[in-house]
């Protein structure tokens, strides 16, 4: 089996069948989005940055690679821990994972650095099976 992708999307576009499954990694629920047209499979709190973080950051681009940083460490943290775990294992478990933000921002948000901490955690994991 081929690693499987994941992909961030707003979730304002529209969902689409090659979306596989649909996560919103938000802590907050996304403005003027009805559950029925977000078409969630999951909505993941957990794996979103703390307020705190948030709040620091603010959607400054040039605080983005500082922002990452500390994002990428609270995701070490216990309370991301259980859900961090299942979302992990569906990455594992299906060909495809969309990863859903409210951001307006597609290159400059937490789902990029979600993305890109899920792909190397893939990789690793594959090279221990090596």
């Amino acid at each position: 089996m081929s690693a499987p992708k994941i992909v961030v999307k707003r979730i304002y576009d529209d969902a689409d069948p090659t979306d596989g499954i649909r996560v919103l990694v938000d802590r907050l629920w996304p403005r003027g989005v009805s559950k029925e047209r977000a078409e969630l499979d999951s909505w993941m709190k957990q794996v979103a940055p703390s307020p705190e973080l948030r709040a620091w950051w603010n959607h400054d681009p040039e605080r983005f690679d500082e922002f990452s940083q500390k994002y990428e460490h609270e995701l070490s943290d216990d309370v991301h821990q259980e859900e961090l775990q299942r979302l992990i294992e569906l990455v594992h478990t299906h060909d495809r994972v969309t990863l859903l933000f409210g951001a307006k921002d597609e290159q400059v948000n937490h789902a990029v650095v979600l993305q890109e901490f899920l792909r190397r955690h893939n990789a690793s994991e594959l090279d221990d099976l090596k």
